[in-house]
């Protein structure tokens, strides 16, 4: 792998708050590998050093700079009760004095797991009202008028921090990741993660192009269609690219469907088995909603020989939700 001089260059000209304790480790995972048959790498981006940790901290670190440029006073942003995006961005946002409003859809539930936390920093809950997750769309605008009215000035974040500016934490921790993979003997041919809003799979794609890596980028859907998540990654790492000046043009984009489960925010049964099978060989914790899910389709592509190794697997966080009254805790195995 070659890193060149220009994207490290073309970084530092953008803005970015020091949030994250970095490197995080880049580790083999030893028994789970053998279980498997394939050499599995585990880039530990739940131990990010903000909360509970996630790779959500990254994205944070150019957002709120973009903010703080801007003059904004409040962060405004939302998704579901128990998102583990709006808990980091709310917690960092506090961290750069920016007042945090959230707007969650649905009716209001118990306060556990992230909710749980949001109430403990203070956090400016709202709900929609609609079970619909667009609802918080409309919500966020809606607030953000309302705080402009009362002379706040609010920076509005999309659901997951998917934008073009957030993207960047990814391009920026790949420049990282290469540093340790020029450590170890051999080059991993492919690096696995779940997409959710696709943020962070835009990031590791601009910079797989750009860095001419050996290994090609997997996204696991867990909450979009296939189409809909591709095109999301596409334009995001072609955006990214373009606001550093090094503009990726029609990327490739790897997103493997089938394992969203019985919904978005629910946990799968087979999820939840690939979560008790590295809880039991790496003591490592994966959440439902995402990486377990990520996990089975990994899992599976090792087991039916549709794979071949070395293999990263970015363990984006999200223990949080591990203590939600639903989906149910990740490691269960029945």
């Amino acid at each position: 792998m070659t890193v060149t001089s220009e994207l490290p260059a073309a970084l530092e000209r953008i803005g970015r708050v020091e949030l994250a304790t970095l490197p995080t480790p880049l580790h083999q995972a030893h028994r789970l590998s053998e279980e498997l048959g394939v050499s599995i790498w585990f880039k530990r981006d739940d131990l990010t050093g903000i909360g509970l940790g996630g790779n959500k901290v990254r994205t944070l670190e150019y957002l709120l700079a973009d903010a703080i440029s801007q003059g904004c006073d409040c962060l405004v942003t939302g998704a579901g009760a128990q998102s583990n995006w709006t808990m980091l961005a709310a917690l960092t946002a506090a961290r750069c004095g920016l007042e945090p409003f959230v707007v969650c859809y649905g009716d209001p539930v118990p306060d556990r797991g992230n909710l749980l936390l949001h109430r403990g920093i203070g956090t400016s809950i709202r709900f929609t009202g609609d079970p619909e997750r667009s609802s918080v769309d409309g919500g966020m605008q809606e607030l953000a008028t309302q705080l402009r009215g009362l002379g706040r000035r609010p920076y509005v974040v999309p659901r997951g921090g998917a934008t073009p500016v957030g993207a960047l934490g990814y391009v920026r921790a790949s420049l990282e990741l290469a540093v340790q993979l020029a450590a170890i003997p051999d080059a991993p041919t492919t690096l696995w993660l779940a997409a959710g809003s696709g943020g962070t799979c835009a990031g590791l794609v601009a910079a797989a192009v750009l860095l001419r890596t050996s290994y090609d980028v997997v996204g696991v859907t867990v909450s979009r269609p296939v189409a809909e998540i591709t095109a999301q990654v596409a334009h995001l790492a072609t955006a990214a690219s373009e606001l550093i000046g090094m503009p990726v043009e029609d990327p490739t984009v790897d997103i493997r469907g089938g394992w969203i489960g019985p919904e978005y925010g629910a946990a799968s049964p087979e999820g939840d088995r690939a979560a008790a099978l590295v809880a039991r060989t790496e003591c490592v914790f994966l959440d439902p909603v995402f990486g377990a899910k990520a996990m089975a389709a990994l899992i599976d592509a090792c087991r039916s020989e549709q794979l071949a190794g070395p293999v990263i697997f970015l363990v984006s966080g999200g223990a949080p939700t591990l203590f939600s009254a639903a989906p149910r805790s990740a490691g269960a195995s029945r």
